[in-house]
């Protein structure tokens, strides 16, 4: 049997699932359907039965996280290659393929998206399986979902009835009205189009070759231009030039070679709050309740609700959506989420720091949190991981004084170096280089007081960084 050589597509921002999915920290890298984060799942579930680990196709900005939850559930030293600017999937299907075939030209490639919940593992891995059987004779597969209500945030896909394992495909519909949606969920021919494909890397290539062969040229490019950051590959310059388009409108809607394997079991993209409270198993009353605040509800039905700190009290209320943040609060309607997102387009337009990252901002060293807040100062909380280390920096604006609560930490100062532990501190004047480090085996937490006329995070000069950022 061909290898299956696993693809991750890490992209989007989730900004339906706000604030709890913000662009610096998106739904995918949240622990918001078990134990594990989406992203986690999905890799594991892509692996199950399969010889490879699977290789993540994502962003600049979320390259650390990526790095830091595969070595989590074990999944270390799996190929991470980063795409210069986002371009949809139809680009990444290709950069995917061609991988793939460098190492193998028999391979054939999964492509799964990053942030979808799918209840049944194994249901999953005999559909996959269903599926190698089809590619091998040169088809391109999707995967599909029998419907249980006429939804109309979801693409449908029209199949030919028969009894074969992977269905004939007649077309593709995108997220139909009210009344076209109940036509199709009555008549029986029609699938949810959860986004996954399989393919031999060779017919794949072969496809945009005839369709899109101005992306298989970028895609090409791309990869002839890459280069090595640290464990990561960067696609090249070239990839800019490919068209932002789905791998569904590019390829699978003008394929012959299609066919659509139904995947029997609950799956669900996460696409909104109300998409998940339908997913998730609810108490009596029809509620979901999840995060680490202290919640109380009275007298609530079917709504869902979730606080990360503080006591967060519901009375006599339904079908309601309530996320509380430390930095951000949302309470919608359930028939109103999907309009969630022209919320964050304005705290863009606005420019509020809510729209893109959390009051906690990860770094691949640990991260900072700020604490309070006023004219000429900023209160931070700083956590470092064990054997990190900052980059080696200065600032033009502003000085820093910090507080070892916690563990052991090293600081540079210009040429003086020194170990500071419990209860000492340190100040840091402006325009002097500076690096904060722990070399110890414990998270070291400090409190960070900044003072000047400019506080915001580009006030930074970097001179030496072991993350490649200087």
């Amino acid at each position: 049997m061909a290898q299956v050589q696993p693809f991750i597509l890490c992209g989007g921002s989730g900004t339906r699932l706000w604030p709890l999915s913000r662009e610096a920290f998106p739904k995918q890298f949240h622990k918001i359907a078990g134990d594990e984060t989406l992203f986690q799942q999905a890799c594991r579930r892509v692996t199950q039965g399969l010889a490879g680990k699977p290789i993540v196709l994502s962003g600049h900005k979320h390259r650390f996280l990526a790095a830091e939850q595969l070595e989590e559930i074990g999944l270390g030293g799996a190929g991470i290659v980063l795409e210069p600017v986002a371009r949809s999937t139809a680009p990444a299907a290709c950069v995917a393929a061609l991988i793939a075939s460098e190492r193998d030209p028999e391979a054939i490639v999964l492509l799964a998206p990053a942030d979808h919940i799918f209840a049944d593992a194994d249901a999953f891995a005999e559909a996959i399986d269903t599926a190698v059987e089809a590619a091998q004779e040169g088809m391109l597969v999707v995967f599909g979902v029998k419907p249980d209500c006429p939804h109309t945030g979801y693409g449908y896909i029209e199949v030919e009835r028969s009894n074969l394992a992977a269905l004939g495909v007649r077309r593709f519909v995108e997220k139909p009205s009210q009344e076209v949606a109940e036509a199709y969920f009555d008549s029986g021919d029609f699938f949810w189009n959860v986004g996954i494909f399989l393919c031999k890397a060779s017919n794949l290539i072969e496809l945009f070759a005839n369709h899109a062969p101005e992306m298989l040229s970028a895609s090409r490019g791309a990869l002839a231009g890459a280069n090595a950051d640290m464990n990561f590959k960067v696609l090249g310059d070239a990839y800019a030039q490919a068209p932002a388009i789905s791998l569904d409108y590019a390829i699978a809607e003008k394929a012959a070679n299609l066919r659509c394997v139904p995947f029997a079991g609950a799956w669900s993209d996460v696409g909104s709050w109300s998409a998940l409270w339908a997913f998730l198993e609810k108490n009596q009353d029809g509620n979901v309740v999840q995060g680490q605040g202290d919640i109380m509800l009275e007298n609530v039905r079917n709504s869902y609700v979730y606080g990360d700190h503080g006591c967060v009290a519901l009375v006599g209320v339904e079908n309601l959506i309530v996320v509380a943040m430390e930095d951000a609060i949302l309470v919608a309607s359930k028939e109103e989420a999907e309009s969630i997102r022209k919320v964050v387009d304005r705290l863009k337009g606005n420019g509020h720091y809510q729209a893109m990252q959390h009051a906690r901002v990860y770094r691949p060293w640990g991260w900072y949190q700020g604490l309070n807040q006023g004219d000429r100062y900023q209160v931070k909380c700083i956590m470092v991981k064990p054997q990190a280390k900052l980059s080696l920096q200065s600032h033009h604006h502003r000085s820093e004084h910090w507080v070892v609560v916690t563990g052991t930490v090293e600081v540079t100062r210009g040429d003086h170096v020194e170990l500071l532990s419990e209860n000492q501190s340190t100040y840091i004047p402006i325009g002097e280089k500076h690096r904060l480090a722990n070399p110890g085996k414990i998270p070291a937490f400090l409190i960070e007081v900044q003072s000047g006329p400019y506080l915001d995070e580009d006030d930074i000069v970097r001179y030496q960084d072991v993350y490649g950022r200087a």
